[in-house]
């Protein structure tokens, strides 16, 4: 084992080295009872969270190699391999200070700033997850990212061991909101963000279609298509009361014939998507779809 030096505070290195020191020791492998399908697996929750004090020196060092962390995440994409570590490391504590639980959405990055959450594409077979990265690693050239077992599972790398990936940092509003770097959908009226959207009309002019104008691939769940206003607003109340959100309304059509379509979204990934058809379909809303723009 080489020494492991941090060239600010004594607290990432304690942290940095206990991950380390462990690959010293018994061998890495997946846990026996874990039989999830990678379906019903959920992605993590991405949140406006603090950077932590001892995860995010300037530089430090593993293995006689100097690692930087970015002064920003902002922007950040990267492709290259991603693996996987799982039971050895269970328990221990990440380079955030929380302890590393195989069965969470997280990973460890070499450089970008902890905590942060990325999502994570799997090149090989297209599937996407969102992860929070709270931890250092992997110490492996040409390997960009290091998934839990959970997040390995999800994206199919558990059972390969490492897979070509591309990663990029899901940014985060000061309210806690996720900005995704795209155009906006059209939202036909600025009442449909009011919780006092009863008192206003949604449509003050006919809108010819295209409603959406996006950049990128996203994902909306569509509950219902009214050809009644009144109606379509009831559907988006009704959802709202009972805590969906993203709730909107899209309008289509010619003057003498509008269909209002009542939808959530834009949402991250297709399983996320799916996810909200589960649930609504536990409400009785029956006739939902996904819906993709590119």
């Amino acid at each position: 084992m080489k020494e492991i030096v941090s060239k600010n505070t004594f607290g990432p290195l304690v942290l940095i080295a206990s991950t380390v020191l462990a690959s010293c020791a018994i061998k890495d492998g997946a846990p026996e009872s874990y039989t999830r399908d990678w379906r019903t697996i959920e992605d993590a929750v991405p949140q406006n969270e603090p950077f932590s004090r001892y995860g995010n020196p300037d530089s430090y060092q593993v293995f006689g190699k100097n690692y930087q962390v970015m002064p920003s995440n902002t922007g950040f994409s990267e492709k290259g391999f991603a693996s996987w570590y799982g039971t050895k490391f269970h328990g221990q504590r990440t380079s955030s200070g929380e302890p590393y639980d195989m069965y969470a959405m997280t990973a460890a990055h070499k450089s970008l700033r902890i905590p942060t959450y990325v999502e994570v594409m799997n090149l090989s077979n297209n599937r996407k997850a969102i992860v929070k990265v709270n931890d250092r690693g992997p110490f492996h050239e040409g390997r960009v990212i290091d998934l839990s077992y959970a997040a390995a599972t999800k994206l199919g790398v558990a059972e390969a061991g490492t897979a070509p990936v591309k990663i990029r940092v899901i940014e985060i509003g000061k309210e806690g909101t996720v900005v995704t770097g795209v155009a906006p959908v059209a939202v036909v009226g600025q009442a449909i963000a009011s919780e006092k959207i009863d008192a206003v009309k949604v449509v003050d002019k006919v809108i010819q279609p295209p409603v959406e104008k996006i950049i990128g691939q996203q994902f909306y769940v569509q509950v219902a298509a009214f050809s009644s206003e009144d109606n379509a607003l009831n559907m988006l109340n009704e959802l709202k009361s009972k805590k969906f959100k993203n709730v909107r309304i899209h309008v289509e059509g010619a003057e003498d014939k509008l269909l209002y379509r009542v939808r959530i979204g834009p949402v991250p990934t297709r399983f996320v998507a799916e996810k909200l058809v589960i649930q609504l379909k536990e409400i009785n809303h029956n006739n939902v779809r996904i819906v993709a723009h590119i």
